[in-house]
């Protein structure tokens, strides 16, 4: 019975698939050509640096998909201690943990307001946070650095969240990640259904009770895909930490590989690069593959719904 029934399901599978691509036609074989190209030039970049990082220099310039002959797990050592990729992780992880946390806090909370209430203003406010996503970080980077700079002179909290300070870069990472947030999150609450809400109020409950102990979970698959695009978007980011970080003991991840990759062209430590770019990766690599799954339900939920 039971594999009658599975013979049936991928079946009916196969016949879906085989209707959907004699709709298509000619596109189903393009898409699929582009999204096989794609993948390529995707993963042949990745592994060829995870194989770089066992190599020797010499190896790395001479056949570049030789199999190292004795892998060189040194590599990763020295870029651990010398060349403190180490201290620049657990760097990248405390920034890119409270960024997360305030993005995630604060756009959840602005996306269900906008979404669920109606007051003046609320549509121009929605756009304001939208408006965002069409400006360039780069443009702002100059004032922004005298705006965190001028952030150094408040009395007390100054010395905190100034330049060179991560809880300087944490706020600008949640104001850089804010417009996308309520964008994403903001149609995924327009979904829900509005007789929950509206039945916990009835029974007493406040709304911010509401919010969090009934809307939020939820819009959990919503709440999983963005925070692990805010958590890639932010372990990847190069530029802001370049500005708003100068002091080397300060520096995250992306800043000690570009570090590396600068002295790489005096010491020729190439195999410490790679090795560094193996562990800035895998961390990533890890996350999107335990999440894959629900990513992809938080962003088809709200089309299905």
């Amino acid at each position: 019975m039971t594999t009658t029934t599975s013979w049936t399901v991928a079946n009916s599978r196969g016949l879906a698939r085989r209707e959907r691509a004699r709709r298509l036609g000619p596109m189903a074989t393009l898409s699929h050509l582009a999204l096989l190209l794609w993948t390529v030039l995707t993963v042949v970049p990745i592994l060829w640096t995870f194989l770089a990082s066992v190599k020797s220099e010499d190896e790395i310039f001479g056949d570049a998909w030789s199999l190292p002959e004795t892998p060189r797990w040194d590599n990763f050592a020295r870029a651990w201690e010398q060349a403190h990729i180490g201290q620049y992780m657990l760097n990248s992880v405390i920034v890119v943990v409270f960024g997360t946390f305030g993005t995630m806090l604060l756009g959840s909370m602005a996306a269900y307001v906008l979404a669920r209430y109606r007051f003046r203003g609320n549509r121009a406010v929605y756009l304001l946070f939208v408006s965002g996503l069409a400006f360039p970080v780069y443009l702002a980077l100059t004032p922004l650095f005298f705006v965190v700079q001028n952030m150094g002179n408040v009395p007390l909290a100054g010395p905190f969240i100034g330049l060179n300070t991560h809880a300087g870069l944490v706020l600008v990472y949640v104001a850089y990640s804010m417009p996308f947030t309520v964008f994403f999150l903001a149609a995924f609450f327009r979904t829900l259904p509005q007789a929950v809400a509206e039945a916990a109020l009835v029974d007493g409950a406040s709304h911010t009770r509401v919010f969090f102990q009934i809307m939020l979970p939820m819009a959990r698959p919503g709440m999983v895909s963005i925070t692990i695009f805010n958590i890639l978007g932010q372990w990847n980011q190069y530029q802001l930490p370049l500005v708003l970080l100068q002091e080397r003991d300060k520096w995250v991840l992306t800043q000690g590989i570009a570090d590396i990759s600068t002295a790489a062209g005096y010491d020729q430590d190439w195999a410490a690069l790679f090795a560094a770019l193996t562990l800035a990766i895998l961390p990533m690599l890890v996350v999107y593959t335990i999440f894959q799954r629900q990513i992809q339900s938080g962003l088809t939920a709200g089309a299905l719904k």
